[in-house]
């Protein structure tokens, strides 16, 4: 097969994935749409380049040159702004200069003063910036979301910028001829150089699909286990690590406590002041709630007005103790509802597992009977569960 056969149907790929991506975006989550519309660009782009590279003898040299070239930089350009916008980074103002000093300076090589060797030395220089940043920019995330993918996209450009390098220094080793053609069969770098070019826009189409991929499903698992209220864990995330916890208990040394919490007067906070009110004075209550866990404590919303907090290592006494100073931080500072503060406090049940539970739902139960016993016996208080 020759160079310019190669060009041919890395182009139809190109334009395959390009196609491909402009049927997907509309059902991309709205967050993802940009970064994937820009990547769409960037491998057009880059099929725009494949095509000039084709057809070059069509076009006079000192025009199709400096127009593939081009299309080259602004696709990497491109695939970098994309894989900022994936990661929520602001455009930066300088993005677009390694592209128009490559740009110019491959254009007065080529029509002004014209130099192969300056061509080669100014495109392979802004293509190896671009493509590293792109591989900076992946490497320095920590992110889980499409950690795999994105392990393999950064090795995609790392593996395209040393490919880069060697054949800009494999050019220059050799010599260059002003009539150099990259379509050409006299060296098999130029066989080469198409398949290459093409990985970006083909299997790292592939690459940062399932980068788009990987992070929708988080957020899904994140939706599922999470209340899009508060931020907390819900109920179900609240019974799945309450039973994993409770049935490790055996073999643990430390202890496992539990305490049930409602916001007091909860009902007359709505009334008075509406439910956008109530909602702050929800997320007021978990902020306290997140802030006075320790790492392995787990703090949940329940449902409604009630929250749940799930205490490792500690027994009756300490979580009675661990209780009362929850208590009194809540207690301690009034809402704050757009200038107008209202007092804020919360009754709270606490139980502590003991030979008599038989799951975790018992100790749960025992902590809900506390409660009520809370909430009878004048609110704003915390109450031990009977064994």
């Amino acid at each position: 097969m020759d160079p310019v056969t190669i060009f041919i149907v890395a182009t139809l790929m190109m334009l395959a994935n390009g196609w491909v991506l402009g049927l997907m975006r509309k059902s991309f989550p709205v967050a993802l749409r940009n970064c994937t519309e820009t990547w769409r660009i960037a491998t057009l782009l880059l099929a725009g380049s494949a095509v000039m590279y084709a057809s070059r003898d069509q076009m006079p040299l000192g025009l199709a040159s400096p127009l593939a070239n081009g299309l080259v930089l602004l696709g990497c350009t491109g695939y970098w702004r994309a894989l900022r916008q994936f990661y929520g980074l602001p455009d930066l103002r300088w993005m677009l200069a390694p592209a128009a000093v490559g740009i110019l300076g491959i254009l007065w090589f080529a029509v002004l003063r014209p130099d192969t060797r300056m061509r080669v030395v100014i495109l392979s220089t802004c293509c190896v910036f671009l493509l590293l940043a792109s591989f900076v920019l992946l490497v320095s995330q920590k992110s889980p979301d499409g950690a795999h993918s994105r392990r393999v996209m950064a090795s995609l450009f790392a593996f395209v910028a040393g490919f880069t390098v060697f054949r800009a220094a494999y050019f220059l080793g050799r010599g260059i001829s002003p009539s150099f053609d990259i379509t050409g069969d006299g060296a098999w770098i130029n066989m080469a150089s198409p398949m290459i070019t093409a990985l970006l826009p083909v299997v790292g189409t592939t690459a940062f699909l399932l980068m788009c991929s990987e992070r929708i499903g988080r957020q899904w698992e994140l939706a599922a286990s999470t209340d899009y209220l508060t931020g907390l864990p819900n109920r179900r995330t609240l019974v799945t690590v309450g039973e994993r916890r409770f049935a490790e208990r055996p073999q643990q040394a430390s202890g496992l406590a539990l305490a049930v919490i409602d916001i007091d007067h909860f009902k007359a906070i709505n009334d008075c002041h509406g439910h956008e009110v109530g909602d702050v004075a929800l997320r007021h209550v978990a902020v306290h709630l997140r802030t006075a866990c320790r790492g392995s404590d787990l703090a949940a919303r329940h449902g409604g007005e009630e929250f749940v907090v799930l205490w490792e290592g500690l027994d009756t006494t300490a979580a009675l103790m661990a209780g009362e100073r929850l208590r009194a931080l809540v207690a301690g500072e009034p809402l704050n509802a757009g200038g107008v503060f209202i007092p804020m406090t919360i009754s709270m049940g606490v139980a502590a597992a003991n030979a008599g539970d038989h799951s975790f739902h018992d100790l749960l139960r025992r902590a809900d009977e506390a409660l009520y016993a809370a909430k009878a016996g004048g609110r704003n208080r915390v109450e031990q569960a009977k064994n």
